[in-house]
């Protein structure tokens, strides 16, 4: 079960090389990993996104909870959440039906030069990944994806 869980910590050297340790020490993944300052404030938000069970999860919020460094893990209630997707894509590709592609998923083209263009989508983590697989009929050279980042309601 995928599950997406916010961390807010102290905003100090060596906190997410100790999270990313927890999970890679007990062996649990990161799907994506997001990290920043949260404004005016001593804290950092990392927004993590995980796989597992239920017992796995509950194991990780807990050991979360351990950390020093942590002030609250929110892993529970509703959330927005929204991932950012950037595609080159180059010139010499047929356009056509791009433009209903792009708003169907929050998109825009974002940049260009004389050899590509770039587009990006903002849009829910299910949705970026079915705008990934429609926009490969354009043959896009390179994909960047920012990781999920959330906020509770």
């Amino acid at each position: 079960m995928r599950r997406v869980i916010s961390v807010i910590v102290l905003n100090e050297h060596g906190v997410l090389s100790r999270i990313v340790g927890l999970f890679s020490g007990r062996g649990y993944n990161i799907e994506s990993l997001t990290v920043a300052p949260v404004p005016n404030s001593e804290f950092s938000r990392i927004n993590i996104v995980t796989i597992g069970d239920e017992h796995t999860i509950e194991q990780i919020i807990k050991q979360l909870h351990k950390l020093i460094s942590t002030y609250k893990v929110i892993d529970s209630g509703e959330f927005v959440e929204r991932e950012m997707v950037l595609l080159k894509i180059s010139l010499n590709e047929d356009f056509s039906g791009l433009d209903a592609v792009l708003k169907s998923a929050n998109g825009t083209v974002t940049s260009s030069n004389e050899d590509y263009i770039i587009v990006m989508a903002c849009d829910e983590a299910d949705r970026i990944e079915n705008f990934i697989k429609v926009m490969k009929k354009y043959k896009p050279s390179q994909v960047v994806r920012s990781g999920s980042v959330m906020m509770e309601l």
